[in-house]
């Protein structure tokens, strides 16, 4: 009998008796919870593809699986093959046959839909052509539908309602030069909506505690209002200066534009203008006048996304740990301050307010597994905004514009770009259609937050800016040195770790105390730790002054890891040349306070060394190609939107071919609708560290609970622990692998026996990790930590 089949089995903890959990309950309540889920963009889609995702398990070999491996039926000799165990192709093929049936060829292309969702919702979304469409062809899948239709499924799950389907309601027309991909997201959002209710019924049957713990945050109602009190808390306290009432007046702009209607906001304010505070305004106050169900806040950096989520978590601190859930892998590392609900919200963003990353933000926008899709659904009518946008990763923008452009289209988002940066994300007016963003926003549809944005900028103006008369002239490391170390409080930024040892060694030669260097060369909890201690010594340095009295140098030798998120404040900022968005981002760290009686000074010079290849190389020579033809102000607004478009039009937009590979190829005659979403997904990746590795070095925090070198003895005696993988990510630096068995033959490090492709610094080896300069490794790559690749 159909009602015998069983989904899971739990054994209960108290009485030790074996509960089932009945098929046909699991199917309909997946429906069910899928169907809610897609409401907005495809409900009765998901609800057909949970009523048929485990359509395979009413095979009799799965049945005896299930039972056998709960020691159940142990009578019943014979080992289960594994093709018996296999559970998700049925599904997919008896959709076709249904659909083909009642709706005729139309059907049997609506079809592929449920079959891409249906047969991936374990393995994951795979193309249809050499992948999904030879595994349903094959005997083993054929073989499967036919046992578990053998098994005589209940007629609500073999003959459901279809009247709500229609080949019309599909997002499958021409995928012309405005639409690029946007089947393959319907699909993506079907398949999370799918995914998400088949491990919500799951858990709920297996582990009922999860399902009471994920309930209990707050609402954006009551975000809004603890931001409110926050906010008039602090407008009290701040001291009347021209900064703050700057400030204010960008905090007012922010809230009185959050009344209008979704879509695609700019807020373009110079740094230290206090755009974290004011975005967040907008987007709470937006999303509970619009009904919109959550705020994404997004953000490049590790060290811009750990500082955010820690003013965030002060502001809302009166709703508790769970009001802030932070997604990235360098997420809250005290076990004890990691809640059951923030761990399981993580896993589907079923929460008002999450900050994440681009690398997670992104990556899951394009991926095809199961558990990077699974939050996808809950973006629906959502406020995503997007810290630092200048920072989006180039080489990809093309399909990440689109995907911006399709959430904000199709599925209710409101998009915020935030930075004092603002690249040109409308398209270019390029005669190659090869060059340039390709497909833009419409400028008449994306809104400016800031009225008046050139008088905001005159009125933050806070530095001078010295560019040298001949920028192909470099200057010598020894003379730039000298003058250098004439500054008292400096900070330089450089773009390569290699440049930031050379003249951090050189400017201490004059005065080694009140030097400090930074670079990803050093662990992140060694970088928190330095820049914790710079920022106390400029204090100690103000004040001292203040009261008349001598005050000890503060230099600061830096990579650009420094430029976005870091709330230093230096008289002088020396910047080597770089891309123009780089060196004002560097500039935002001059008199950031304006509590200089004049105006910040910043030396942009020409470095000895050629920048890095790539990227790197060709914002500098765009940067160099505009000043060169003559400007009286290098930091004037206009110059910014050249500088984004040149440098747009001269890149690849689309380097790993994304576009391409989630273009709808829709076939009427062989009813098809092809899209490679495997190929999509392994090759959009934000950073590709293929070629590098981790080693955790043994560097001693000052203000550390635990001993580092007991958290690697943990880890190599018991193996890894989610927690404790966390805290050690704090403890990670990056190099080639190339380099590896040079290090490893060396005696510097050793793998870790319990994780492969994990390295460890030996015991009691401080030549390998400098104090101040961090891992002594040449040619190390860039830190794939700064931008978090998130579990």
């Amino acid at each position: 009998m159909s009602s015998d089949n069983w989904a899971h089995i739990r054994v209960d903890a108290v009485t030790g008796e074996v509960v089932p959990h009945l098929l046909a309950d699991h199917l309909g309540k997946v429906a069910g919870l899928a169907a809610r889920f897609a409401s907005d963009f495809g409900e009765d889609w998901a609800r057909l593809a949970g009523l048929l995702h485990d359509l395979g398990k009413y095979r009799s070999g799965f049945q005896r699986y299930i039972r056998q491996a709960n020691g159940l039926d142990a009578h019943i000799e014979g080992r289960v093959k594994d093709s018996d165990k296999t559970h998700s192709a049925a599904g997919a093929l008896w959709a076709e046959q249904l659909l083909a049936r009642e709706l005729g060829p139309q059907g049997q292309m609506m079809a592929r839909v449920l079959q891409y969702v249906i047969a991936g919702h374990h393995a994951g979304l795979d193309n249809w052509d050499d992948g999904l469409a030879a595994r349903l062809a094959s005997d083993d899948a054929q073989r499967e539908l036919a046992d578990a239709l053998a098994a005589d499924p209940p007629l609500s799950v073999l003959r459901p309602d279809l009247a709500g389907l229609s080949l019309k309601d599909l997002p499958i027309g021409r995928e012309g030069a405005d639409t690029p991909g946007r089947f393959a997201l319907w699909l993506r959002m079907l398949f999370s909506a799918l995914v998400d209710a088949d491990f919500l019924d799951t858990e709920s049957f297996m582990d009922q505690g999860k399902g009471v713990a994920r309930r209990g945050a707050p609402s954006i109602q009551a975000l809004q209002s603890a931001l409110n009190n926050h906010l008039t808390s602090l407008v009290s306290s701040a001291a009347d200066t021209p900064v703050n009432r700057v400030r204010q007046g960008i905090l007012a702009q922010c809230r009185s534009k959050a009344i209008q209607d979704a879509g695609v906001f700019t807020l373009t304010v110079p740094t230290g203008g206090g755009k974290t505070l004011s975005s967040l305004a907008f987007a709470l106050d937006h999303a509970a006048l619009r009904g919109k169900r959550r705020v994404v806040y997004a953000i490049p950096y590790t060290s811009i996304i750990e500082q955010t989520a820690d003013i965030f978590r002060k502001v809302f601190a009166e709703l508790g740990e769970d009001a802030v859930i932070e997604h990235h892998s360098n997420a809250e590392t005290e076990p004890e301050r990691e809640t059951s609900r923030s761990r399981l919200a993580c896993e589907n963003w079923d929460a008002p307010l999450v900050v994440t990353t681009n690398v997670q933000l992104f990556e899951s926008l394009f991926a095809r597994r199961t558990s990077r899709c699974r939050k996808l659904h809950n973006l629906a009518h959502s406020v995503i905004v997007l810290d630092e946008a200048q920072l989006l990763p180039v080489e990809f923008l093309q399909p990440i514009v689109d995907v911006l452009r399709l959430l904000v289209r199709d599925f209710g988002v409101t998009l915020v770009l935030c930075t004092a940066t603002q690249p040109v994300l409308t398209a270019s007016v390029s005669q190659d259609p090869r060059r340039g963003l390709r497909r833009g926003f419409e400028a008449s549809a994306v809104t400016e937050i800031i009225d008046d944005v050139p008088g905001l900028y005159a009125a933050l103006e806070r530095v001078r800016v010295h560019v040298p008369t001949d920028l192909n002239e470099a200057r010598a490391w020894p003379e730039l040195a000298d003058e250098i170390a004439g500054h008292e409080a400096v900070l330089t930024v450089v773009s390569r770790r290699a440049d930031a040892q050379l003249l951090f060694n050189l400017v201490r030669q004059h005065d080694p105390d009140g030097c400090w260097h930074l670079s990803a060369l050093m662990c992140a909890q060694h970088r928190s730790d330095v820049i914790a201690e710079i920022k106390a010594a400029l204090v100690q340095r103000r004040a001292a002054l203040s009261a008349g009295l001598a005050a000890a140098p503060v230099r600061v030798v830096s990579t650009q890891l420094v430029e976005a998120g870091v709330d230093l404040d230096f008289p002088v900022v020396y910047r080597a040349l770089a891309g123009l968005d780089s060196i004002a981002q560097a500039a935002g760290r001059c008199n950031r306070e304006g509590k200089l009686p004049g105006l910040g000074e910043v030396h942009v010079f020409v470095p000895p060394t050629k920048a890095p290849p790539g990227l790197l190389r060709q914002a500098r020579e765009t940067c160099k190609t505009l000043w060169s033809e003559g400007t009286d102000n290098p930091f004037a607004l206009p110059l910014f939107e050249r500088y984004f478009q040149k440098l747009y039009h001269d890149a690849d937009l689309d380097a790993k071919g994304i576009c391409e590979a989630v273009h709808l190829e829709a076939d009427q005659r062989e009813r098809t609708l092809a899209v490679r979403f495997k190929d999509a997904s392994d090759n959009f990746r934000l950073i590709d560290d293929a070629d590098a590795a981790t080693v955790l070095v043994r560097y001693r925090s000052p203000g550390a609970k635990e001993d580092i070198n007991a958290l690697i003895g943990m880890l190599e005696r018991d193996g890894p622990s989610r927690w404790l993988m966390r805290k050690l990510q704090r403890y990670g630096v990056t190099v080639y692998r190339y380099q590896l068995d040079k290090l490893v033959k060396a005696g510097d490090i050793r793998e870790v026996p319990m994780c492969p492709g994990l390295y460890v610094q030996i015991e009691d080896w401080d030549a390998f990790y400098h104090p101040q300069l961090g891992a002594n490794v040449d040619g190390a790559p860039g830190d794939p930590a700064s931008y978090v690749v998130s579990a």
